[in-house]
C-alpha cells in the first residue's frame, strides 16, 4: 500500500471507529475507511469536488464528502469551485441542478438509479398543460424537479425559502408544483387556498379562488409515511422530546412537531437549539450524520424510513464513478438556458 492510501485509511478509520464504533462492528469500519481512502485518492487524481446530500450514508457523508448540505446549498457551492469535476452523492434532480448552475463542468452521480417519487410525478409537458389551462398565472416549482420542468418554471423555490417566493409575486394566484404537502402547508403559512385542476369543478369548469394555490398530487415517499400516531407514541414514551418535520411532511404531522423546516434548518436547530432530545421526521439518515458529528446531542431512531434512492448511492459506487467516469449528467443547451432562469430568479431573492 502507498502511503498516500495509508494516510487517508488510517484518518478515515480513526474518524468512523471514533465517531461509529457504537453502530458499526470494527472489520466494516476497516471496509468503509480502505473505500473511503481510494476515493479521496481518485478525488484527488481526477480533480473533482465531491458533493454529499444530508442523506447520505454516515460513512459517506463524513469520510469523502468535500461539501455537504442540502441540495440547493450544494449547487451554490458547487458554483463557486475551480474543480474540473462534480460528483454528485444525491439524487438525479439535484445532479440536474447542479448542471444547469455549472454547464461548463463535468457533472456525475454514481448510480442511474437514484431517481425521486416526488420530481418523477411531474413532467415538462404537464407543466405546460397547466399553463395552457391558467394563461398568466405564473408557476413556482420546488427545487425537486427534473430539468424539463424547471425549464417550464418562473421561479424555483426550495423547502426553506417557499413562503418567500410566493410573497415576492405580484400575483394572488400561483401555480405551485408538485409537492401536494408542501403546497398545503406553505399556503397555510401564506394565507392561499390550495386545489387541484383535477378534482375542483364548477360547472364542468375549474374554480380559481381569490389567493389561490393551484397544486398538483406529488408527494415524496419518504415524508408521506410519517403520521401524526408516530408523534403521539414517541412524545408518550419520551416526553420531553422536541419534534422537527420536514415541509414535505403531511400538514398534520407538521401542525404535530415543534418546528419545520428543511434539512439545513432542522441541523442548525438541533445544533443550536437545547434540548433533552430531538426526533427528526425526515429520511432517516441524516440523524446518523448529526449523531456523528454532535455526539453530545440525544436523537431518537424512527429509522424505519430509508429513501430508497439516496440509498443508491453507496462508496462503492463513487468509487466506480470516479474510476470509470460514468453516469454523466447530460442536458441540452435549451433546457439548461430556460431552466436556469427559473433558478437563477430564486438565487436573487
Amino acid at each position: 500500500m502507498s502511503l498516500q492510501f495509508d494516510e487517508q485509511y488510517k484518518k478515515s478509520f480513526d474518524f468512523l471507529s471514533t465517531k461509529m464504533a457504537d453502530s458499526l462492528p470494527e472489520f466494516e469500519i476497516s471496509q468503509k475507511a480502505r473505500l473511503a481512502a481510494e476515493i479521496n485518492i481518485w478525488k484527488k487524481e481526477r480533480n473533482a469536488l465531491i458533493l454529499g446530500h444530508n442523506y447520505m450514508e454516515a460513512a459517506l457523508y463524513h469520510t469523502v464528502a468535500d461539501v455537504t448540505g442540502d441540495s440547493l446549498e450544494l449547487c451554490r457551492k458547487a458554483a463557486e469551485t475551480d474543480k474540473d469535476i462534480l460528483v454528485f452523492c444525491g439524487v438525479e434532480f439535484m445532479a440536474e441542478t447542479a448542471k444547469i448552475i455549472n454547464p461548463e463542468k463535468k457533472v456525475l452521480i454514481p448510480s442511474d438509479k437514484a431517481g425521486c417519487s416526488l420530481a418523477s410525478s411531474i413532467t415538462g409537458d404537464d407543466v405546460r398543460a397547466l399553463k395552457a389551462r391558467y394563461p398568466g398565472v405564473p408557476v413556482v416549482s420546488y427545487i425537486n424537479t427534473f430539468a424539463d420542468v424547471k425549464a417550464e418554471t418562473d421561479i424555483c423555490c426550495t423547502s426553506g425559502n417557499a413562503a418567500e417566493v410566493v410573497a415576492s409575486l405580484d400575483s394572488q394566484t400561483v401555480i405551485f408544483i408538485p409537492d401536494e404537502y408542501l403546497a398545503r402547508n406553505v399556503a397555510k403559512e401564506t394565507g392561499k387556498h390550495v386545489i387541484f385542476p383535477d378534482i375542483k369543478k364548477v360547472d364542468g369548469k375549474d374554480t380559481v379562488l381569490d389567493r389561490a394555490f393551484i397544486s398538483w398530487h406529488g408527494k415524496c415517499e419518504v415524508h408521506d409515511q410519517f403520521n401524526v400516531a408516530d408523534i403521539a407514541s414517541v412524545r408518550e414514551q419520551f416526553p420531553d422530546v422536541v419534534v422537527l418535520a420536514h415541509p414535505e411532511c403531511p400538514p398534520d404531522v407538521v401542525d404535530a412537531a415543534d418546528f419545520s423546516g428543511s434539512t439545513s434548518a432542522m441541523i442548525r436547530y438541533v445544533a443550536e437549539v437545547s434540548a433533552p432530545r430531538y426526533l427528526l421526521l425526515t429520511e432517516c439518515a441524516m440523524a446518523d450524520n448529526i449523531i456523528a458529528s454532535m455526539p453530545q446531542k440525544e436523537v431518537l431512531r424512527l429509522c424505519s424510513v430509508r429513501c430508497p434512492h439516496m440509498a443508491q448511492i453507496t462508496l462503492e459506487d463513487t468509487l466506480e464513478c470516479l474510476k470509470e467516469m460514468k453516469y454523466e449528467i447530460t442536458l441540452d443547451e435549451d433546457t439548461i438556458a430556460k431552466a436556469k432562469l427559473s433558478i437563477d430568479r430564486m438565487l436573487a431573492l
